[in-house]
């Protein structure tokens, strides 16, 4: 695929935020450092907003004729959304992805960001400030994992295996009531389902081959963009839960992700369907 961006670069720049801004912070928030959006579960701290100013600043140097859609940016300005799905070109972003794990001082956290080129997801990129390394892609060249020396280590996702071995994470959230009673049951299927409440380590783990699915409901980009790509390059199958593919401008119809679409079907119908 033709360069569309500098991907390392801008890869360098979660790095440089998590550095300056993130990390100083970790373990050393107070009370007026942290905040509740829309719920206890839904918090913003102080190094979110710091992150994303110094991902905005780089990225506005570098790609001066892209859209920046930020998360902390999306709730200040909701119209951003509305501009993302007719950008020529578009860097969406969540400065720390698991606020809730930093805000207690859980080291499971992520800096994100994907590449968006009209209207197609061409790029994501998932760093952890605590391991520091990079998971990857773009589209059509492989998932990868980068390490600061350089070197790379391609991803593919799992092997399909039946159903009561399957291990993933599981994201319910935000499913309503009933449907989240009726999920929990159908999880007594598989082997084991977690939630670490972080998107950006559930795509990693799973484009790593370590899990067998991954399933959301809420569908915010800036969680996902990134993640369905790289999951995809590692050779996964990824759908709306209606079977529909996933798209920038989607905010709704939850995702299922699977090693193939033999084991996404499976997992719809057997676990996913209510």
């Amino acid at each position: 695929m033709m360069a569309i961006i500098d991907v390392p670069a801008l890869a360098t720049i979660l790095r440089d935020a998590a550095k300056a801004e993130i990390l100083p912070r970790f373990r050393r928030l107070d009370a007026g450092m942290v905040r509740q959006k829309s719920e206890a579960i839904d918090l913003v701290t102080e190094a979110d907003v710091a992150s994303e100013r110094a991902i905005a600043a780089a990225v506005a140097d570098a790609m001066p004729e892209a859209l920046f859609v930020g998360e902390e940016g999306v709730a200040a300005d909701p119209g951003l959304l509305e501009r993302l799905a007719a950008a020529e070109l578009a860097i969406v972003v969540d400065p720390i992805d698991g606020t809730a794990n930093f805000a207690a001082g859980l080291p499971l956290f992520a800096v994100m960001a994907a590449v968006v080129h009209r209207g197609e997801t061409v790029a994501g990129i998932i760093y952890d400030p605590m391991g520091d390394d990079w998971v990857m892609a773009e589209k059509g060249a492989g998932a990868w994992m980068r390490r600061p020396d350089g070197t790379d280590e391609r991803l593919n996702a799992a092997a399909a295996v039946p159903l009561e071995q399957m291990i993933g994470s599981v994201s319910i959230a935000y499913l309503p009531q009933d449907t989240k009673a009726a999920v929990l049951g159908n999880l007594a299927k598989v082997r084991l389902a977690a939630n670490y409440r972080v998107a950006g380590h559930d795509y990693r783990l799973f484009a790593a081959g370590h899990t067998h699915f991954v399933m959301f409901n809420k569908l915010m980009p800036w969680d996902h963009l990134g993640g369905t790509l790289i999951a995809q390059e590692a050779g996964a199958h990824v759908a709306r839960l209606d079977g529909s593919p996933y798209q920038p401008h989607h905010l709704t119809g939850g995702l299922l992700l699977a090693p193939d679409p033999d084991s996404w079907a499976l997992l719809r119908h057997e676990v996913f369907t209510v």
